[in-house]
């Protein structure tokens, strides 16, 4: 049981509602293009390797915001017991469709009932950037509750000064999101107030579709 809920973001159905739009739209673009696909980005790739590599045999996995699901099959092909879980329903379909060995279930970050200790490893990869900045912290603290000692977080996330606000995303579909950006140092610091220690961290140059990024790795103390 958790000791007490998480805020709900005052824009989580408009959110939801517009990564429904753009759901089919942006797997066509994972499947055809590559984009969002980590096989394609070395280091990106070399992340989501090594936070597997530890993970491996502390438990579950829990990939948080999974969209279609392209990283929770790759990292059931590496062999971990994980699952996907994000807000949009018509997400969560495409990822079954295209990954229909794999479990999946529809549900916020902010509305997850998880154990305490009952995870190896969790991953926040590309999602929690629409968090407001008085949630996330929220969630990483049951995150960092939900892993056992010794178990993993990996995100990765947008790096700036200025948050972004989007109306139309994956083809001009209209949508209605803010991504909310951190510099390193403030979210490193996050997730050591969140009880976790940081133990990797990478920082991505802009590219043709984002800007700067930023990954890092966490553990549970013990």
């Amino acid at each position: 049981m958790r000791t007490q809920p998480i805020d709900c973001p005052a824009d989580l159905d408009v959110v939801r509602e517009s990564y429904d739009r753009v759901a089919d739209n942006y797997a066509h673009m994972v499947v055809t293009t590559g984009v969002g696909d980590i096989r394609r980005h070395p280091w990106l790739k070399a992340s989501i390797d090594a936070f597997a590599d530890t993970v491996s045999g502390l438990g579950p996995v829990l990939d948080v915001g999974c969209g279609p699901g392209k990283v929770t099959a790759y990292l059931a092909e590496r062999g971990l017991d994980v699952s996907g879980v994000d807000l949009s329903p018509r997400m969560i379909e495409n990822a079954r469709r295209l990954h229909p060995k794999c479990r999946f279930s529809v549900a916020s970050a902010t509305d997850l009932d998880l154990d305490e200790a009952s995870l190896g490893g969790v991953l926040g990869w590309w999602s929690l950037f629409n968090l407001p900045r008085d949630v996330l912290p929220q969630v990483l603290a049951l995150f960092a509750r939900a892993l056992k000692p010794g178990g993993h977080f990996i995100t990765a996330t947008h790096v700036g000064d200025e948050d972004a606000v989007r109306t139309d995303a994956y083809g001009g579909v209209p949508v209605r999101w803010t991504t909310y950006k951190w510099r390193p140092e403030q979210l490193v610091d996050l997730i050591e107030q969140a009880g976790l220690r940081p133990v990797a961290e990478l920082r991505l140059p802009p590219e043709e579709y984002s800007g700067p990024g930023l990954v890092v790795m966490a553990k549970r103390p013990g």
